[in-house]
């Protein structure tokens, strides 16, 4: 058990029978005579929803502890994804729902690290950018100012924001979390001597 209080990003929960990831924690002192309040978002770890209810700091809540390995994506489908351990080289199929809105992200040899509890996987750990290459785009303009944006299909199907002179067949680098361009992957140049 953990008082509310001590909560933080990462940690894992059980509230009404469901197992919740803490996405975020906030305490709010109170004014006068309150005693403040712990502000939380959740993430239903089973189907992926978010939850944002108030804590008293003092409140006792079931925390939950989590095993992590690192596993490498070796292929996918629409519905799941083929996981495998390079210590043990046992391979695992989670759905990709497990993954919730990151899952386009998912891309054969990616290296994730991979959450179970009591043996069962129940979140995937992104990094916080990935390179993605742009599938369709509109011709590049070029001398034009950055702040100008056009939309580009990325290879997972998502949609985005680009500046106006990428050009398609560019990888970039893309937020998970927000969706959002942050920069182009620049090639690496060998000078000769």
């Amino acid at each position: 058990m953990i008082a509310a209080a001590e909560l933080k990003p990462g940690m894992a929960l059980r509230l009404e029978g469901h197992i919740y990831k803490v996405m975020a924690a906030e305490f709010k002192a109170g004014a006068g005579q309150l005693g403040g309040v712990v502000k939380t978002k959740l993430k239903n770890i089973s189907n992926g929803r978010f939850l944002e209810p108030h804590f008293r700091p003092d409140e006792r809540l079931e925390n939950l502890e989590l095993e992590r390995k690192t596993m490498e994506v070796l292929f996918g489908d629409a519905e799941t994804a083929t996981f495998m351990n390079p210590e043990t080289y046992e391979q695992l199929e989670i759905p990709r729902a497990v993954a919730g809105a990151a899952e386009k992200f998912l891309a054969p040899g990616m290296t994730l690290a991979v959450e179970f509890f009591e043996g069962q996987p129940v979140n995937l750990i992104f990094p916080p950018v990935a390179e993605v290459r742009i599938a369709d785009t509109a011709p590049a303009v070029h001398a034009q100012h950055d702040s100008t944006w056009k939309q580009a299909k990325l290879e997972n199907g998502a949609v985005i924001m680009v500046p106006l002179f990428i050009e398609k067949g560019e990888t970039v680098h893309v937020d998970v979390q927000s969706e959002q361009y942050v920069d182009r992957v620049r090639a690496v140049h060998k000078r000769g001597a």
